[in-house]
């Protein structure tokens, strides 16, 4: 379906793309595909052709917008000026162009530098690429006259570019047919036959098939052996790896300056920092498992460090129960946090933000009610409240923090982008008035953060390196970002992973507080339970969740359903190993053995049948006492 969205200054996406020079097809196409539909028009008024250009510029002006490198975001308006002013003007001299500043990132580099790499300044004239081609043709003359019009044109090709890197690729192919041309003559009959085809290999057959595979096991890929290896390093924090737009400003583009992140890397010593956040309303099921294994197993593997935060911005829903039963499976999962923390420790330095984020224009009082807050957001409306004066809102938050108002009167909202197409960048809520005690901060603040105020600010106070969730948080990304840039804070590195989906379970917090509440089930450690006590009630191992979620892998293919099956064949595979078996012979028999070596005393026997037999705690011994047989 082709959107009809107004790009910036109201203009029709579609009509802003034909006018540099797509027709109408591809622009079509274009608009189906969001990311490229706002990366093109970013890039049309970044080059400032929004009134049209050339045909030529256009198609360049659209490979940048799909294939510039993403680390590198910064030194795009740089690269489109060349464009513009037909310094760069061939695919060849934009793919240099990528490469340069694919290994730049966001570094500043060298203009003269720059310029060589991409051939900037040097004109290729008809008369070089002529004698490029002659050249190529007297070296392979004799292969191409018995090959005729069956040589490969593209190798050709490849050598004229290797000599003339800079030359107009279309010229060049039109003075390779016609030395062809000049050199064959017509296509004769035989010209035109057919190539005959290669006989294919017999197949090998299944014996021979097995003697391989059982002689050479397939090598397992390296993020099978170690999963993290996707993540990047901390001292790679400066390169932009997500953009944020807006309907009424530039792209934004994440990345941390080299002043922040050194300042970062001076507190962590370079290490990685993550952190295991969950809220305290609930006990944890098997999807917290994998959560724990992507943030502590991360922190591990690379000798880093894993905060055990409790995100406590709620304090209707959260116990000390709750707390108290999470630092202790935990533990059980094998899992040692670096520190224990809590969000609620950081409520004085959110307070002093969010006047700040007031005093930068970027936040308000707003006192509509909540209904009408949901009315105004569905209809994508600013809040009457939005443009009030700094100093009255700076005013109403105060009376906000000294229980003045009343709850439900009055929230601090961020003022980000009510256009966008990201729902949750409409001026999300800040701070709310609730008059409950909090359990881990006592009846101090009846104004509370929320989280998607709260996680991000505490993700860069705690100097985390990677802030990694689950997939449904990922449209939340924009409102993280925007809200340390806005601040001037750092900006952890975000990434999301598929949320772990097991057949025939409830997985849903929500919904397993409701079973527990409303009597259905033995408390939260049922057995019949995919809760982590639940499962430990039931005689599963940490072991075997561990290796469970290993075995998933750490992916952002999102829907996808682990079938519970497979949930148990690690846990027989655990059990086989680490349970005790004991056999009793109830009503022994008299056997007399009289064909006995003396000198076997003892025998191995597998502990049960389908036990490994390169694994010595599959077996155990079968002792033989001769002083008993009749031998």
């Amino acid at each position: 379906m082709v959107k009809n969205e107004s790009g910036s200054g109201g203009e029709k996406p579609l009509d802003l793309f034909m006018k540099i020079g797509l027709d109408e097809r591809t622009a079509k196409n274009t608009i189906a595909n969001n990311k490229v539909t706002a990366n093109l028009t970013a890039v049309i008024h970044e080059a400032a052709v929004s009134d049209g250009c050339d045909r030529a510029v256009g198609n360049l002006l659209y490979t940048v917008a799909t294939k510039f490198p993403a680390n590198a975001l910064v030194h795009r308006p740089t690269l489109l000026k060349y464009i513009v002013l037909s310094k760069i003007k061939t695919p060849a001299q934009l793919d240099a162009a990528f490469s340069f500043l694919a290994a730049t990132a966001s570094d500043k580099f060298n203009v003269d530098e720059f310029e060589a790499a991409c051939g900037v300044g040097i004109e290729v004239s008809l008369e070089d690429i002529e004698n490029a081609v002659n050249e190529i043709f007297v070296e392979n003359k004799a292969a191409i006259l018995e090959q005729r019009y069956r040589t490969n044109v593209g190798e050709l090709f490849g050598y004229v570019r290797k000599k003339q890197p800079w030359a107009d690729p279309k010229i060049v192919k039109q003075i390779i047919d016609a030395k062809l041309y000049a050199l064959l003559g017509e296509k004769t009959a035989a010209d035109n036959e057919k190539p005959t085809k290669k006989k294919k290999e017999k197949p090998i057959k299944a014996e021979e098939k097995a003697i391989i595979q059982e002689t050479a096991p397939p090598k397992p890929s390296e993020e099978e052996i170690n999963p993290y290896l996707i993540f990047p390093s901390p001292g790679d924090n400066f390169k932009v790896h997500t953009e944020i737009y807006f309907s009424d400003r530039p792209v934004l583009r994440a990345c941390n300056s080299k002043e922040i992140l050194d300042k970062h890397l001076k507190v962590t010593g370079g290490k990685v920092f993550t952190r295991f956040p969950p809220e305290p309303n609930g006990y944890l099921h098997i999807g917290h498992a994998k959560a724990m294994f992507v943030d502590f197993g991360l922190a591990k593997e690379r000798g880093g460090n894993c905060y055990l935060r409790f995100d406590d911005t709620n304090p209707e829903a959260e116990k000390k129960e709750y707390i108290d039963h999470i630092e202790e499976i935990v533990k059980w999962m094998g899992w040692e946090p670096f520190k224990i923390t809590y969000t609620s420790d950081y409520f004085q330095e959110l307070y002093e933000l969010a006047v700040e984020l007031i005093r930068r224009g970027h936040a308000y009082v707003d006192q509509q009610t909540p209904e009408e807050i949901k009315e105004y957001r569905e209809k994508k409306m600013n809040s009457p409240w939005r443009d009030r004066p700094i100093e009255e809102s700076l005013k109403l938050f105060d009376d906000m923090k000294r229980g003045m108002i009343d709850e439900g009167k009055a929230t601090l909202r961020m003022k980000q982008d009510m256009q966008s197409d990201n729902f949750n960048m409409y001026d999300l809520i800040a701070y709310r008035i609730k008059f409950t005690p909090h359990p881990h901060a006592g009846d101090k603040w009846c104004i509370y953060p929320s989280y998607d105020y709260a996680h991000c600010i505490v993700d860069s106070l705690e100097n985390v390196t990677h802030s990694l969730c689950t997939l449904e948080f990922e449209t939340r990304r924009a409102s993280y970002y925007w809200l340390l840039d806005a601040l001037g804070l750092y900006q952890p590195y975000v990434w999301e992973y598929s949320r772990l989906n097991i057949t025939n379970t409830v997985m849903s917090k929500r919904k397993l507080n409701r079973l527990v509440t409303e009597k259905w089930v033995d408390g939260w450690d049922d057995p019949r339970l995919m809760t982590l006590a639940g499962l430990r009630r039931r005689g599963v191992t940490a072991t075997s969740i561990n290796a469970f979620v290993r075995g998933i892998g750490i992916t952002r293919s999102d829907c996808s359903m682990i079938r519970l099956d497979r949930l148990e064949y690690h846990i027989r595979e655990e059990l086989n190993k680490a349970a005790t078996r004991t056999m009793v012979v109830l009503n022994p028999l008299k056997v007399v053995i009289t064909n006995m070596d003396a000198s076997i005393m003892e025998l191995d026997a597998k502990k049960w049948p389908d036990a490994p037999g390169d694994d010595a705690s599959s077996f155990y011994k079968v002792r033989f006492f001769y002083d008993s047989l009749n031998l």
